[in-house]
């Protein structure tokens, strides 16, 4: 028995020093796992998610690994916001698609976004939008402060204040001018003709759009200038119709000059009074090849109608799809200026944290299927309005076409 007892103590102090040394091994080897556990592993803590399965197939490693090391290494530690981190990713995505049109708005902007669509807020009353990557104004609204001080359709926003437009995004350049009433906001602003850029300084105010307005000229021609597809613009559309009938006027000029658009709906609405039942509007065609038609409701009234239609660079959207129509479908003559371009769909999605995201998802094409967007449409009068406030040449070249007709 004593013999055997060194023996047995040799045995318990490997096993245990196997135990310790395969502990070590175990500890390190988690350790070094950990270490070098792929990137997104790191800020599985921040996010609380993985990213989506249906994405198991893209490497979001260099994103992770660039969080990560900013996580590690960003010596402001205490500034680092990881919300606007979010944010600023998902919108340097989206505006990877280079479309203006598609858009991701935070919280803020969200709000603000829904209150652009009850048609009252403060600011300058100017549609804006991206041309060629330039902020451009699509149209002054009409008796806007943006009119009042001279912009017209088509400037180019160089400077909003002292911020220059050049990498900013369309939202961030809608928060910029717009602002509270009374106060001011400077814009400096290139337009063809100009031999260089020119500020102009405009006291914002509430911005009440105007919908529709209605005038019997001499010589049996009766004016309808609408100057945007509101919710309300058919109903206003109709009362229009009716003093145009009532007035006596056998001759119709439709004025869409600086009609940044509105609500499609609208636009089928009323190109319905100057097409059959079952004529196509408009066609809307997605990113599979597939198409939706939208068809006239048959008012017809006006079919019959000798008219024209006046455009210009602001005349876009909605105001495309309708001059398109009544071109196509009953050969009427556009006079003014090309269009300003823009014929896509957007469709606002609702997110999580009170954010959204506006994602373009079709194309609209005209009755014989001319693609608007990026394009414009082509009058087939074309017309320079001039910088005379007092003078309407283009007008003036409507009536002169209605007289001979």
């Amino acid at each position: 028995m004593l013999s055997q007892t060194p023996k047995h103590g040799s045995r318990i102090f490997i096993i245990a020093i196997s135990l310790v040394l395969l502990g070590i091994s175990f500890f390190v080897g988690a350790w070094y796992g950990y270490e070098h556990r792929p990137a997104v592993e790191k800020v599985l803590g921040v996010m609380g998610q993985r990213p989506p399965e249906q994405f198991a197939n893209v490497d979001f490693n260099l994103f992770w690994d660039v969080w990560s090391r900013l996580e590690d290494t960003y010596v402001d530690k205490g500034k680092i916001n990881r919300e606007k981190l979010v944010y600023g990713a998902i919108q340097g995505m989206v505006g990877s698609l280079k479309d203006p049109y598609t858009e991701f708005f935070p919280p803020a902007e969200t709000k603000q976004f829904a209150e652009d669509v009850k048609g009252e807020f403060d600011g300058i009353g100017a549609e804006i939008g991206l041309r060629k990557s330039i902020l451009t104004i699509i149209a002054p609204l009409k008796n806007s402060p943006a009119e009042r001080a001279g912009l017209k359709a088509g400037d180019k926003i160089f400077k909003i204040d002292d911020q220059a437009t050049a990498d900013v995004q369309l939202d961030e350049a809608v928060r910029l001018i717009r602002g509270k009433k009374g106060t001011k906001v400077r814009l400096l602003v290139f337009r063809d003709g100009f031999d260089k850029a020119r500020e102009f300084t405009i006291t914002r105010d509430t911005i009440e759009v105007q919908t529709i307005s209605a005038e019997k000229k001499s010589d049996g021609v009766f004016v309808i200038k609408l100057n945007q597809f509101s919710e309300n613009a058919g109903y206003e559309f109709k009362k229009a119709v009716q003093e145009f009938f009532a007035s006596g006027s056998k001759k119709l000029i439709f004025d869409l000059r600086n009609n940044p658009g509105g609500y499609l709906s609208v636009s089928v609405d009323i190109a319905s009074w100057f097409s059959n039942s079952g004529d196509v509007i408009v066609r809307e065609r997605f990113a599979n090849g597939t198409e939706e038609v939208h068809r006239s409701q048959g008012y017809g009234l006006l079919k019959g109608v000798p008219t024209v239609v006046l455009v210009n660079e602001g005349s876009a959207s909605a105001s495309e799809i309708v001059s398109g129509a009544l071109r196509d479908l009953n050969g009427i003559k556009l006079i003014g200026a090309k269009t300003f371009g823009k014929g896509s769909v957007q469709e606002v999605l609702d997110l999580a944290q009170k954010s959204s995201l506006k994602v373009t998802i079709a194309k609209w094409l005209t009755p014989k299927g001319t693609e608007i967007n990026g394009k414009g449409l082509e009058p087939d009068i074309a017309v320079q309005q001039g910088d005379d406030p007092k003078k309407d040449p283009v007008m003036d070249k409507a009536i002169e076409v209605l007289g001979k007709m």
